[in-house]
Parts: C-alpha cells; structure tokens; sequence
C-alpha cells in the first residue's frame, strides 16, 4: 500500500467518522516503532484542524487481538486518570488502512531518550521525573483488571524459556540468568495491570514533566514490579549513570510510587525484574531479527536489532556480578588474494556514504534507515578484521569446558550437567560476550554500569 492510498482510507474512515468531509494532509510515517508502524498527519474539515497519530500493525503481520488490547488499555488508563494520547479510533479490519489500527491525538513533547537526557530544555523535567514515572506507573497499576478483558498472563521464567526454545538459538548467557530468576523468585504479590514496556522512548516528555505514556502493545496481567523493572533495565539508560530511565534513583522511583500506591516495592524484588526484562530483552532482540531474516518482515533496523543481543548479555553478566572486561585486540592478517581495497575497505567506503550523504537527505525516516544501515555495516567492517582471531578464541574456549558449540553448553547448563556459577563457565561467557560486543557496538562496553 502506498501513502497515497493511505491517506485516501484514512480520509475515507475520518470522514465517516465526523459526518463531514474530513482532509488528510501531511502524512508522514515517523522513526519509531520497529513492531508497529507510527505514522502523523493533520485532518482538516471546515471547521477545525488535528494533528492526529496511526499506529498499526506492517500489513501482512496482522495482530487483530494485539490492537484491540492495546485501545482498551488506553481508554482504561484514561479512565484512572493516566496521562495518555486521547484515543480517537481504533479498528481490527484490514480493509479500513490496510491492517488493525489505532488513532490518537497527537500530544508535543519528546520520546527519543537520548534529547530528554541531555538537551538543556529538559533540566526542569528531569530534575523530579523519576518520581513522576514512579506515580504513574502506581496509577497505571491500580486499573481493575476487569477493564481490560483479555489481558495475557503467563509464568514469567517458564515464558522466558518458551521464547528461547522457539527461537532455536541457545545462549549460555540467557541460561544462566534463567537458572538465577528460578533461585532467586521475588515473594508473590497480587497481580496488576502492566504496561509491559514503560522506558524512555514510549513516553512523551515536555519542559514540565510526563506528557503521556505510548505504547500499549505489551499490556498483561502479572506482578506489577515488572514495571518498576524493566524502567531500570541499562539499555533505556542511554549511557547515563542514573540506574531509573537515565533520569534519577531507585529510591526516588520507589518514593514516588509509594506517594499514590500507599506502599513501597520491595528493590530486591525490582532487581530481579531487572534480570528478567534484560533477559527477555536479549530474546525480544533475536525474535525481532528473526522476523527480517525469515522473510515475513525485511527490514535492515530488525536486522540490526539482532546484534542488540549482545549488549543485553553485557547487562546480564553486569546484574548477575560478572564485571566487563576490556576486548583485546584482534585484527586478522590481510590476504593479498583480493588486493586493495578489502572487503574491509569496501564496507568503509559505503559507511562513509551512508553516515555523510544519505542521512542529509530530506525525508527524515531514510535518513533514519541509513543511519542504521551505517551502523550495521560498521559491525560488518569490525567482524571482518577480527571475526577470525574471535572464533578460534571462541572454539579454544568451548572445548575447553568440553563443548563443541555454543548450542550444547547451553543445553548442559539448562540440564543442570555444568555448574552455572562456576568460575570457569562465567570466565569464557563473559570473553565470549566481549567479542561480540566488540563487533556489535565496542561503544557500549565504555557505558556505566
């Protein structure tokens, strides 16, 4: 489907809508969302203008159920008093903009967490905003369940494992944080409404403060420290040393939760949910990659997202007291077969293109894509000069904790046939973390902790 007939159905489905002929101008579709598509544009009618927002699913990768959920937790959330986009719209049937949707108002403010971090303009918000996200997720929690019929609820570890096991590609880091959530599970306490991904990047910040939380999608029943958890988790932190969002501490998160919910999480508790969303990041990483590389969804941002997984082994092995270790260098010889430029040479060249000519082009989600396409080529570049000392250091290692591959230590340490605290098995998959890190994104091995 072209823009131009998505802006002809949405025209069409407003204008239902309204009982008036209503115009769809400046359809744009925006950076964010690698699962569901962000699009903006303004509906015009003759008596007022709104700058409006579409979110639905990539057709052909249909979520009817998905969608329909996530608009009752929006309305639900409304309701309690959350500060959320006002849900204009929403509908489950391909025929009205080519998959199920949903539409709201627009409301300004920021999302991308690297600005709210660091832009002078955002002192004042960040100054009480790890409070302010503790109070919204103590109101977010508080919605009767029976609001939103049909909220998924699973076994967090046992879903953990099933996501792994769909995958078909074991990680002995993933295994060991598994064992660890199996040994040391949190105290139950009464399940809740959980939006399932509350971070920066699906909140909307002003010069104030929260203007409105995204992104529905995830909502479930569980344990509402999951929240609490994966706000902490060191990706959303954007290189900053503050441990909630990047914005402020625990304790103030925790103070601020306790201000509406009338009681105070227990951190440990938070903790161990930090262990599981980074777990459950890793695999949300590999399964996001496998929708690129199985064809149902190409896209170079899902492919680049694969290599993400190595970051979350570094935040793993980091939770579970396994300090990073600086990756030594490694470049392979060069063959004088090809001759110059290399194939290294060559992924150089058009990263170079990439990051200084097609990221200055006008439209604004391609110069999106090359940025992204930049940074998977860098990784390409890094993998060809040290892929190859990698993986002998990466066999040297599996055998000598008597593995052929990666697959059967992770199976062994499932099995309970190694010991996963043994100083040996954390040794070779902290060095074989760092290798990987040193071809995916060495930057992030620089990041606090």
């Amino acid at each position: 489907m072209t823009a131009d007939d998505l802006r002809g159905r949405l025209a069409r489905r407003l204008t239902g809508i309204a009982g008036r002929d209503v115009a769809v101008e400046g359809l744009r579709r925006l950076t964010a969302g690698a699962s569901r598509e962000t699009w903006s544009f303004t509906a015009a009618d003759a008596d007022a203008r709104r700058d409006l927002v579409l979110r639905r699913d990539p057709p052909g990768a249909d979520r009817p159920d998905g969608m329909a959920l996530e608009a009752a937790a929006i309305a639900a959330a409304a309701a309690a008093g959350v500060a959320v986009p006002p849900l204009v719209d929403s509908g489950s049937d391909p025929a009205t903009v080519g998959s199920p949707y949903l539409v709201t108002a627009h409301v300004a403010g920021e999302t991308l967490g690297p600005r709210i971090l660091r832009e002078e303009r955002y002192a004042q918000a960040r100054a009480g905003l790890a409070a302010e996200l503790g109070r919204t997720l103590a109101r977010i929690h508080a919605v009767p369940l029976d609001a939103v019929p049909g909220l998924p609820h699973a076994d967090p570890v046992e879903d953990l494992r099933t996501t792994c096991d769909a995958l078909g590609e074991p990680l002995p880091t993933v295994e060991i944080a598994l064992r660890w959530l199996d040994r040391h599970r949190p105290a139950p306490v009464p399940d809740a409404l959980v939006h399932g991904d509350f971070r920066l990047g699906n909140l909307i910040v002003d010069e104030t403060g929260l203007a409105a939380v995204l992104d529905w999608e995830l909502v479930h029943r569980g344990d509402p420290r999951e929240d609490l958890g994966w706000l902490c988790v060191k990706c959303w932190r954007f290189g900053s040393p503050l441990p909630v969002a990047g914005v402020g501490t625990v304790d103030e998160l925790l103070d601020g939760y306790a201000e509406v919910a009338g009681e105070r999480p227990d951190p440990d508790a938070v903790r161990w949910w930090q262990v599981h969303r980074t777990t459950w990041w890793a695999l949300a990483c590999r399964e996001m990659a496998g929708r690129h590389l199985s064809g149902v969804t190409p896209s170079v941002e899902l492919a680049a997202i694969g290599r993400r997984v190595a970051e979350n082994e570094h935040d793993l092995l980091l939770l579970l007291g396994v300090p990073a270790e600086a990756a030594p260098a490694a470049e392979a010889p060069r063959s004088d077969l090809h001759g110059r430029p290399s194939a290294a040479d060559l992924v150089d060249a058009v990263t170079a293109f990439l990051r200084e000519d097609v990221v200055a082009a006008d439209d604004e989600r391609l110069a999106y894509l090359a940025r992204v396409a930049a940074n998977v080529l860098g990784g390409v570049g890094r993998e060809l000069r040290l892929g190859p000392e990698h993986e002998r250091r990466h066999r040297e290692r599996l055998a000598a904790l008597g593995h052929a591959d990666q697959a059967g230590l992770a199976a062994a340490i499932r099995a309970g046939e190694i010991d996963d605290t043994d100083p040996a098995l954390l040794a070779a998959v902290r060095a074989a973390v760092t290798d990987k890190l040193a071809v995916a994104n060495p930057r992030y091995l620089e990041q606090p902790s």
